[in-house]
């Protein structure tokens, strides 16, 4: 896995590599062991400051605190499922940014949902994270801190990460790869990439390149339509590359990876529900053996789109399975949370807008979003 560290990042000591380190800290006169005891205080114990390092000289934590950022993230809110202890955060950045993460227990180990970005500019017309456009792009720092940040409060080990909370990963491609290096480094948690999912809607020149780093995570691809016009509907990514384009992509990774695709396909209500939509997912999934991922959509009160019914949803699956598919329906947790993409972060951000706004004209600025 390559990367590469843009130099105005340098002080963003979390995001270094072990070799980045040892060379930043023998810049400074100091032993290469140096760097792995402060690497392992970052990434094995999740100090929560340079103070905690106690094994360091007091003038290296000194030094390290005047000259390097350390990033934390601040939980503003939590919500915790009564139903199954799925648990919800709302991170604060430095700037002032929000962000999402959630928790959630499953026998086989603890999995984390984490975001990749701020906002989103993919524009999927049932998902509340794309409604307020892309603030920016998270630093592998900012992702990795969110599993951190968890396991601190949670006090227990995570097992699996699934990228696919707020954001598009592959348009965050640099800080992606290095959050996966860091992540699963044998130097730092060392969670297994088999262990780690990466969600993209379909952009395909960064899923050819994925391929090309021959990692062992899983890649899935949220298709939730099998026809050019019907995912141009949902998804104005579409407009740019075919369903031709995203299996050849699809078999361009497995046939690089060895590792199995997945679709990740949101039912929604008299849209792409139908047996002829299951039939033809059937067709795509088939010839690559992918896993499909069925997904009840959330419905958003800004959106029309409703979830299909639950018969609706078992017969979909069996017209699949008879198709000799592999399909399960993701299990639905937090119910009685905000569990959905964005929805905690939009009512953070509609509570707070009254107050945005008054600093926005006091400092005589409009705002704005990038455009996809």
């Amino acid at each position: 896995m390559t990367t590469q560290k843009p130099q105005e990042d340098m002080n963003d000591i979390k995001s270094l590599t072990l070799p980045e380190l040892q060379a930043l800290l023998t810049g400074l006169g100091e032993k290469p062991f140096r760097a792995k005891q402060l690497y392992d205080w970052m990434h094995v114990k999740l100090a929560a400051g340079y103070e905690e390092m106690t094994n360091l000289p007091a003038k290296l934590r000194e030094t390290c605190g005047e000259k390097f950022r350390y990033i934390l993230l601040k939980p503003i809110q939590v919500q915790v499922s009564r139903i199954d202890g799925t648990r919800k955060y709302l991170f604060a950045l430095e700037d002032g940014n929000v962000v999402e993460s959630v928790w959630m227990k499953y026998q086989h180990g603890n999995s984390v949902c984490i975001s990749s970005q701020v906002g989103c500019r993919m524009g999927c017309r049932f998902c509340a994270s794309t409604l307020d456009g892309l603030e920016r792009n998270l630093t592998a720092s900012e992702m990795l801190e969110q599993v951190y940040t968890i396991t601190r409060d949670t006090g227990e080990r995570v097992s699996n990460v699934v990228v696919m909370g707020t954001g598009e990963p592959l348009d965050n491609y640099e800080n992606l790869i290095r959050f996966l290096q860091l992540l699963t480094d044998e130097n730092g948690l060392h969670i297994s990439q088999r262990n780690v999912t990466v969600s993209t809607c379909g952009i395909v020149p960064n899923m050819k390149r994925l391929a090309e780093e021959k990692l062992q995570i899983t890649l899935a691809l949220s298709l939730h339509a099998v026809t050019d016009e019907k995912r141009r509907r949902l998804m104005p990514i579409a407009e740019k590359y075919s369903i031709q384009e995203l299996m050849d992509a699809c078999e361009y990774y497995f046939r690089r990876t060895g590792r199995r695709i997945t679709f990740e396909y949101s039912l929604v209500g008299g849209v792409n529900d139908s047996d002829g939509d299951a039939l033809g997912l059937a067709k795509l999934a088939g010839p690559l053996g992918c896993h499909i991922n069925l997904i009840p959509v959330n419905p958003i009160k800004e959106r029309e789109y409703v979830r299909s019914g639950k018969e609706r949803v078992r017969e979909f699956k069996n017209k699949l399975e008879r198709n000799k598919i592999n399909v399960t329906i993701r299990r639905e947790l937090g119910r009685d949370i905000d569990g959905a993409c964005g929805q905690l972060r939009r009512k953070h951000l509609a509570a707070d807008q009254p107050q945005k706004g008054k600093a926005a004209d006091a400092l005589g600025h409009t705002g704005g979003q990038q455009e996809c």
